[in-house]
């Protein structure tokens, strides 16, 4: 089994920078790949992006390309997401996810890829 732990959210202002991390334990030689998605009030559950565990491959929602970007410390065991340029959407708990195969960068974009998943942070833009 894989336990994974979300910190960093919280409340910042719109244009403001958030740092999110994901530390993983036990059987972190499972993990072939995680990533960050993200589920809004009354929404899906969606895509943010991910990132293999040796780090050669990433992927992004298309629509967050720029502002946010993913990277690992396998030292830590540790995934972070930074976010920059932060508005009112994208307010939302967001989630750490493991898998144990990376198929594809497409693959990776969906939920039923990971089997492991985080208990989510709250992150909130507002003024």
């Amino acid at each position: 089994q894989v336990q994974l732990v979300e910190s960093g959210g919280g409340l910042v202002q719109p244009g403001g920078s958030l740092r999110l991390s994901c530390t993983a334990s036990g059987r972190t030689l499972n993990i072939a790949v995680m990533s960050w998605f993200r589920q809004a009030p009354g929404e899906e559950r969606r895509f943010v992006a991910a990132v293999t565990w040796s780090g050669d491959t990433t992927a992004y929602a298309d629509s967050l390309k720029g502002r946010f970007t993913i990277s690992r410390d396998n030292a830590k065991n540790t995934m972070y997401l930074q976010m920059n340029s932060l508005s009112p959407k994208d307010t939302a708990v967001y989630y750490c996810a493991a898998g144990r195969t990376y198929y594809s960068r497409v693959r990776s974009t969906r939920s039923d890829a990971y089997s492991y998943w985080g208990q989510g942070t709250q992150v909130t833009v507002s003024s």
